[in-house]
């Protein structure tokens, strides 16, 4: 298991939030090509040219929609069967209901998956990226790890298969019984070190306009080149508000296999955020995190010149891990 962080997670209807593109620079202009056509369906809104509002986007300082913040939306609800799990190991039981009040059972398979869930500490310093088995009557089950007491949110991220049905995100709260402490927002910093691998953020958020997000993942020093598919690309990033846990989650478009990964994102507000990059390599999917902040007191996160420099990290002491299957 990962260390590195304790959070909050997966989205939805963020169309106006995080749209995903290829190549991405430190914040600056345009790469060579536009943004491809965003990967994760309705969740995401147009592609934008980097340093330009994406079509659906606020303008530039407006707040955008953000995803997860509501447990019920578009008629469905999510109901979680075990809102006070174990501290530890323990198995989380949940499952969608719509607007009848019956479990849904049929769902639109995207990256893989027909349901996305991931479960973070309100803190943001455990992140849990989840994938639950759906039983035939509708109710979904995962192991989860959770190992501190406290407060966490749940996120369910899907496209109901009914005619016409858009992406939802909906989330939850848990509450794991016993002595709580929370922890700080990890501290900005430029590199994440994750079981030996470096990754490097480069790029900017800003409230209400598309900005470019650029991680690159090396290893002893040297790019990783050979980065392997995980839910249909490259990389899968999720993004969360620190406060109130909104969340964002969008993937890359194509290109890879690494050693960059890239992504274009629009906060929809001023304040801190938390990045979680799921990343796979050598069979093994791993997360890298970092705190990023948008808006006033915000700065250009620019990349050190080599992956292998000793540049401040945020070093895997947070659990940032956990990639579950039921």
């Amino acid at each position: 298991m990962n260390t590195g962080v304790r959070i909050t997670a997966f989205a939805a209807a963020v169309a106006a939030t995080f749209g995903t593109a290829y190549g991405v620079g430190k914040g600056i202009g345009p790469v060579g090509e536009p943004p491809a056509k965003a990967a994760h369906g309705e969740h995401a809104s147009a592609p934008a040219e980097p340093g330009k509002a994406a079509e659906g986007t606020a303008p530039a300082g407006a707040a955008s929609a953000a995803g997860g913040l509501q447990v019920s939306d578009g008629g469905y609800t999510l109901d979680l069967e075990t809102p006070t799990p174990a501290q530890g190991r323990s198995v989380l039981k949940f499952s969608v209901k719509d607007a009848g009040g019956k479990n849904v059972t049929a769902y639109t398979t995207e990256h893989g998956k027909e349901l996305h869930f991931i479960v973070a500490s309100r803190d943001l310093t455990v992140f849990r990226h989840l994938h639950p088995v759906r039983a035939a009557d509708g109710t979904w089950s995962t192991p989860v790890d959770l190992p501190a007491a406290g407060g966490y949110k749940a996120f369910a991220d899907f496209r109901p298969a009914a005619k016409g049905a858009k992406g939802i995100t909906l989330g939850a709260d848990l509450a794991v019984p016993g002595a709580y402490a929370p922890q700080p927002l990890p501290a900005a910093a430029p590199t994440a070190t994750v079981d030996g691998y470096e990754v490097a953020l480069g790029g900017t958020l800003v409230p209400g306009r598309a900005g470019e997000l650029k991680l690159t993942v090396s290893k002893d020093g040297k790019p990783v080149t050979d980065l392997e598919p995980y839910l249909g690309a490259y990389g899968h990033l999720v993004a969360l508000r620190a406060g109130d846990l909104a969340y964002l989650h969008v993937h890359p478009n194509e290109g890879g296999p690494g050693p960059v990964v890239s992504f274009t994102a629009t906060a929809p507000s001023a304040g801190s955020y938390r990045l979680f990059l799921d990343f796979q390599h050598d069979g093994k999917v791993r997360t890298a995190a970092f705190t990023v902040q948008a808006g006033p007191g915000g700065a250009p996160v620019s990349p050190p010149a080599s992956a292998s420099t000793s540049a401040p990290s945020d070093e895997a002491s947070h659990d940032a891990g956990g990639h579950e299957h039921g």
